[in-house]
């Protein structure tokens, strides 16, 4: 009884990985990596990058694209979106991506979600990185409203 009961307490922690080549970089926050032959779209957790069309879009997508597109990365799984996608925090020889789409100013910390990035969002701030060199910058989230 024990044994199962420890069971129940640890494996709702256990984050399922996965691996695979990205082979597209949608945006600063979505791309799609190749596992067995199956494309898996999956959104990065805890962060919200800008919109395409939106300013530092395209900069953002870049970014991401020069540290991973054409690589092998992981992806720790926090879940589904409302779209299907895996949600996840995506590691690159043993880097944490998300993060550093945080600390290099190309995506806000998503704290509706997650307060995992708030720390790296204040560094870009305080050294006025990608997005935050802008007097004004519009989070994503704002900019969807409008």
């Amino acid at each position: 009884m024990k044994a199962i009961l420890l069971l129940t307490l640890i494996l709702p922690t256990l984050a399922l990985a996965l691996s695979g080549k990205v082979i597209k970089v949608s945006d600063g926050d979505t791309i799609t990596i190749l596992q067995n032959k199956q494309q898996i779209k999956v959104r990065l957790f805890g962060i919200d990058a800008p919109e395409k069309k939106q300013a530092y879009g395209e900069k953002s997508r870049k970014f991401l694209a020069n540290l991973i597109a054409g690589q092998i990365i992981e992806v720790r799984e926090k879940g589904k979106d409302k779209y299907k996608r895996v949600l996840g925090v995506v590691f690159h020889k043993g880097q944490d991506i998300n993060a550093q789409m945080v600390s290099n100013g190309y995506a806000w910390a998503f704290i509706k979600y997650s307060k995992d990035y708030v720390k790296h969002q204040e560094y870009a701030v305080s050294k006025k990185f990608g997005l935050w060199a802008d007097k004004e910058p519009v989070a994503p989230w704002e900019w969807r409203k409008r």
